[in-house]
């Protein structure tokens, strides 16, 4: 991901090592953990952000894109928000403080920032591969976060909701979760902006699946319209392990969702579906790397994007079978509705496999909304603008509908209805 060293710095870049040198003695971490700040941040001083030269960033040019970083402050009054499903257990965080001192039966919750005093946090801080640029800024800045371990054979009865809540500035957070052998959960990850003055917001999730374990994780990003979200979710699936991950983009100016999953137990399963809702002058990334590495697992991936204004949206989804892997069935597909001559929608789906018996496959479209079906609507009545609104909100309602709770439908139908009021 490297820039030459004889490159001048842009202003993002030098004011994100001014910010490290500004910070460098109040950050938590034991001689380990700072030993691999220093690391990241040097890595990040001679390589700078990546550019459309790095085969992984080629669609989002973070060194040209990311124009400005905002200056650190200090946590803002914010109002609490309701959890998006009545009822859920919620661990709250705020402009990346965490409150660990509630939690519901089943789950063990401690602060992040106890385990980067205490050093244990050390090796999870390390980039995930060459090109790991959130990894490296994430894990220079990060100073909280969730642990959480859910214990073996807990059915969490309650949807679990972790609310990030920031105004302008800086947010770093990690959020390592264990979920046990046959335990069971849905858990909702949310991130939400407050105000109108820009922030970077850079967070990682590293979950580990143990044998049989039935997870649902929501990704929901709710950023403001002025912030730069850098998200990660990596992801490690046991024996008989099966994962339901949603990831829903409602906002942000420049976001890159990274989804890195590795399936490493026989019998494992991933469902994952992604909603993307951009608008106006925004740029949103969502790039996923699966390994199937071992026999006998399945996945599926379906990803709808919405496309308004003079907004940018690119989809990378790379799915990689080991030749110990036979008998894997993949399939991943990307839809899009291009709904303006100005925006723009890149997708690279791509296969590597190196076993020889396996079902795989991947396809695109992009396109836009059925003129016939339009027609349809408006003879019986309906006005153009209330009938081109139900054709976008049924083309992303559809696959919401796979989560089959109807609390979680409910709660995600509505935002997508919320952002299609404002925007359609």
């Amino acid at each position: 991901m490297n820039i030459q060293t004889t490159n001048r710095l842009t202003t993002a870049e030098s004011a994100l090592l001014d910010a490290y040198n500004a910070q460098i003695g109040d950050l938590p971490g034991d001689g380990a953990v700072l030993s691999v700040r220093d690391r990241l941040l040097d890595e990040l001083k001679t390589g700078g952000l990546p550019t459309r030269r790095i085969e992984a960033w080629h669609y989002t040019d973070l060194r040209a894109l990311l124009r400005a970083v905002p200056a650190a402050q200090p946590a803002p009054s914010l109002s609490a928000v309701k959890p998006l499903v009545s009822g859920s257990a919620v661990l709250t965080l705020r402009q990346g403080a965490a409150d660990a001192s509630v939690a519901p039966e089943g789950v063990t919750v401690r602060r992040y920032a106890e385990s980067l005093v205490d050093g244990t946090a050390a090796e999870g801080l390390r980039e995930a591969s060459a090109d790991d640029a959130i990894g490296r800024i994430n894990g220079s800045f990060v100073r909280d976060g969730l642990v959480l371990e859910i214990a073996d054979g807990a059915e969490l009865s309650a949807p679990l909701e972790i609310q990030s809540l920031h105004g302008a500035g800086q947010v770093h957070t990690r959020f390592p979760v264990r979920f046990g052998a046959g335990s069971k959960a849905t858990v909702i990850e949310r991130h939400r902006g407050e105000g109108d003055d820009a922030a970077l917001v850079s967070s990682i999730s590293a979950l580990t699946l143990e044998k049989g374990a039935e997870i649902t994780w929501i990704i929901l990003q709710e950023q403001g319209a002025a912030d730069t979200h850098l998200g990660q979710i990596r992801v490690e699936l046991g024996a008989e392990a099966k994962l339901r991950l949603f990831v829903v983009n409602a906002g942000g100016k420049l976001v890159r969702q990274e989804l890195r999953i590795t399936v490493s137990g026989e019998g494992a399963e991933l469902t994952l579906r992604g909603v993307n809702l951009l608008g106006g002058d925004t740029h949103t990334d969502v790039t996923l790397v699966l390994d199937h590495n071992v026999p006998h697992t399945n996945s599926t991936e379906i990803v709808r994007n919405v496309i308004f204004d003079r907004a940018r949206g690119v989809f990378q989804g790379m799915i990689r079978v080991a030749q110990a892997a036979q008998k894997t069935d993949a399939k991943m597909a990307c839809n899009t509705l291009l709904l303006s001559d100005d925006a723009d929608f890149s997708v690279k789906p791509e296969l590597e496999i190196f076993a020889d018996d396996v079902l795989c496959g991947h396809g695109a479209t992009v396109a836009d909304i059925d003129r016939n079906h339009m027609y349809y609507m408006m003879t019986r009545g309906v006005t153009e603008k209330t009938a081109r609104a139900m054709l976008v909100y049924a083309f992303v309602a559809q696959i919401v509908e796979e989560l089959e709770e109807e609390s979680l439908v409910e709660a995600l139908e509505g935002v997508i209805s919320a952002w299609l009021d404002r925007h359609a």
